[in-house]
């Protein structure tokens, strides 16, 4: 029987509040971190993703400290990235409670970070936040950095290949031209991707309807990301899950009010 599709609403976090914008510009404010956490984790979702967009130097305690209220808040695994760039980044989110850790640039600067935060934590623990959009790439595809607005020099099929050699345990894929703009996931990029890795891959950017999210799996995403259709009320996890759960693609029931509902 195939896996739950898993339905994780992300947060991202500058100077301790949830924003949203369109391809990472126009940012509004979508409400205080760990109340949507203990909203979202009422209501059904599977995971939620905490991403430091500002990922400041001096923003890291007010990071660790907002993971320990939000881990305590949630019964749900809790992945958390920005900023991380090193093995004791990683132990330190561990700590705060994160059940994993997202990482991006630091990656890319130093491929062998993966290896070795694989070899000390186990590749369940290490996603990779893969920033993709469409170029003059062998694949059509290559990796951003800081928010979508600068190219990393990489072809972004090539990479997601050449991480999960390296030990990650799965690839946050976010389709940067389709960001916010609720107009539906990159399905090229995901079936690209789902091509070259084995390995568990999260589509995300662009949800704005109930059937995008069956779209991004039959690409081949175990997985489905969304920030703004959540934060703003345009969805529900539970309106979410029932459309995948009609297009036939196995998920965890949602719940209400902490009970499940059938």
């Amino acid at each position: 029987m195939s896996l739950a599709v898993r339905v994780i609403p992300c947060l991202d976090v500058d100077g301790g509040r949830v924003v949203k914008g369109i391809n990472f510009v126009d940012l509004r404010d979508a409400g205080d971190p760990v109340e949507l956490a203990r909203t979202y984790d009422a209501e059904g979702a599977d995971e939620l993703t905490f991403l430091d967009i500002s990922a400041s130097h001096e923003g890291r305690a007010t990071t660790m400290e907002m993971v320990s209220k939000c881990a305590e808040e949630v019964f749900i695994p809790l992945t958390v990235g920005g900023g991380v760039s090193s093995v004791a980044d990683v132990d330190r989110l561990l700590r705060a409670g994160a059940d994993k850790v997202a990482i991006n640039t630091a990656a890319i600067n130093r491929p062998a970070l993966v290896a070795e935060i694989a070899d000390r934590f186990g590749s369940q623990v290490l996603v990779l936040s893969v920033d993709a959009r469409r170029a003059e790439t062998d694949s059509g595809f290559e990796v951003t950095t800081h928010g979508g607005r600068k190219s990393a020099g990489l072809d972004a099929i090539e990479w997601a290949a050449r991480a999960a050699q390296l030990g990650v345990g799965e690839i946050l894929l976010n389709a940067m031209d389709s960001d916010g703009t609720r107009d539906g996931f990159d399905l090229d990029l995901i079936a690209a991707v789902r091509r070259e890795v084995t390995i568990p891959v999260i589509a995300s950017g662009g949800a704005g309807r109930v059937e995008h999210f069956s779209d991004a799996v039959d690409a081949g995403a175990d997985a489905v990301l969304a920030a703004t259709v959540f934060h703003f009320g345009t969805l529900r996890i539970g309106e979410v899950k029932d459309g995948l759960r009609a297009d036939g693609h196995p998920v965890r029931e949602a719940r209400i009010g902490g009970h499940e509902q059938s």
